[in-house]
């Protein structure tokens, strides 16, 4: 790499040093209401701690209302419901935390995600319950514990309405809550349970409405069915491969997304917790080479007008929690250095053993022409994802996107060497729905 272009690095990077050090990223923020905030691994402490300061900060300074992350809904509602003192929760929504069965364990039952949810209940505690941020899960996972919720809130609450979720049960029931015996049974089958889902959907929709004490519990219940149904769609695309599993998975986040910002109301500011995967725009990267979308396109695609900001993270070398396979205890691993020729290579020839800041210009999907001098951020280059499942000996060969920097994210924070979370708790094996993620992210 010439010195110019190591120079121009140099120039461009601001340094993060302490909280005041992301002024930038506030001012880049302005008034926008979607704030998407990545990870290059879901175990690295540092990431969750930088995260947690800027939320914080987000919460403070420009009244972000909710954080949302890329989290099964049920154990995150649990979590809600302490962070936000809802009467009968447990004051202590690191204990909640710390319950935490669904593997990886360690992506959320960390003690950096624990600081942050403690002060968040602090925090919450000097506001009325209308005014108190929520800590809520997006994903769809969780098909069987979805179910489950919505049978007890219907028995509870609407008891003439639980015919659809027993014939729901009874569809999926045969497979005694097996993912892996049930989707495989709908290459067969292909209509799996899908008309029971959709019969419990149109059901649990009309509840829209807040308790009077401001906690989410008729929108928990048509979220589970929502859930519900996106699961069997996602379990049904999975043995068939291709991208539709990941595609229908990450449209059911932003479709969550959207549900909790209309329950919130249009004054709604949202910060979004996953992995760069997720939240960086899935058009910057090979993934639309095979058709595969992500949230941060279509939070892009819907919501530009009221204003997204994308941010992602990297760094070069350090140690990361991960799994050598599904089902093994999690340990602590060596990152190795970056690939030669990636952007973490890049950043860290011009900037050994730094933490920088990097905001870029709004994006426009224009790129200079071939004949033109690129700026080094729209090049294309292997930008490194670690995964859950990790074995370092093959990072080097497959764990790379290929990404235009600038276009993938509005800002990017580099920290050359990272080291990992502490759990919460020892893990235990994998159960049999936890085996069906796809490996990664």
């Amino acid at each position: 790499m010439p010195d110019t272009e190591q120079a121009r690095i140099r120039e461009a990077a601001l340094p993060l040093t302490d909280p005041g050090s992301l002024d930038p990223l506030l001012d880049r923020i302005g008034d926008v209401r979607y704030v998407l905030l990545g990870e290059a691994s879901h175990g690295t402490a540092d990431y969750y701690r930088l995260r947690g300061t800027l939320t914080r900060r987000l919460i403070e300074e420009k009244g972000f209302s909710c954080v949302a992350v890329e989290g099964d809904w049920p154990d995150r509602h649990a979590v809600h419901c302490s962070v936000v003192a809802a009467p009968g929760a447990p004051e202590d929504p690191g204990g909640v935390l710390a319950g935490f069965r669904r593997r990886p364990t360690w992506m959320w039952g960390n003690t950096e995600v624990t600081a942050f949810i403690r002060w968040l209940r602090r925090h919450n505690e000097g506001l009325p319950p209308k005014r108190r941020v929520g800590f809520l899960g997006l994903d769809v996972y969780s098909l069987w514990d979805s179910l489950h919720a919505v049978l007890a809130h219907l028995r509870e609450h609407d008891p003439e309405r639980v015919g659809p979720a027993l014939d729901a049960y009874r569809c999926f029931e045969p497979y005694a809550e097996d993912p892996q015996s049930w989707a495989p049974a709908t290459r067969y089958v292909p209509r799996g349970c899908e008309p029971e889902v959709l019969s419990l959907l149109t059901e649990a929709r009309p509840a829209r409405t807040a308790s009077p004490d401001g906690s989410l519990t008729e929108f928990a219940a048509r979220q589970h069915a929502e859930v519900l149904a996106g699961a069997e769609r996602y379990y049904r695309a999975m043995p068939g491969g291709g991208p539709d599993s990941w595609n229908l998975r990450d449209r059911h986040m932003a479709d969550t997304l959207d549900r909790l910002m209309e329950h919130c109301g249009p004054g709604a500011k949202a910060v979004v917790w996953g992995h760069n995967t997720h939240v960086g725009d899935a058009r910057a990267t090979d993934m639309a080479d095979i058709g595969e979308i992500n949230v941060g396109q279509l939070v892009r695609e819907r919501h530009m007008g009221a204003g997204v900001a994308l941010f992602g993270f990297g760094s070069y070398t350090g140690t990361v929690i991960a799994a050598d396979a599904w089902g093994h205890e999690p340990r602590v691993m060596e990152v190795p250095p970056a690939r030669t020729g990636s952007l973490e290579d890049l950043l860290h020839t011009a900037l050994p053993g730094e933490r920088a800041l990097f905001v870029f210009p709004p994006v426009q999907f224009q790129r200079p022409p071939a004949t033109g001098r690129r700026a080094w951020f729209h090049e294309e280059r292997g930008h490194r994802a670690i995964r859950v499942v990790c074995q370092p000996r093959y990072e080097r060969v497959g764990s790379y996107v290929p990404t235009v920097l600038a276009e993938r994210y509005d800002a990017f924070c580099y920290l050359d060497r990272t080291r990992a979370v502490t759990p919460l708790r020892p893990t235990a094996a994998a159960g049999p729905e936890e085996e069906t993620r796809p490996v990664g992210v």
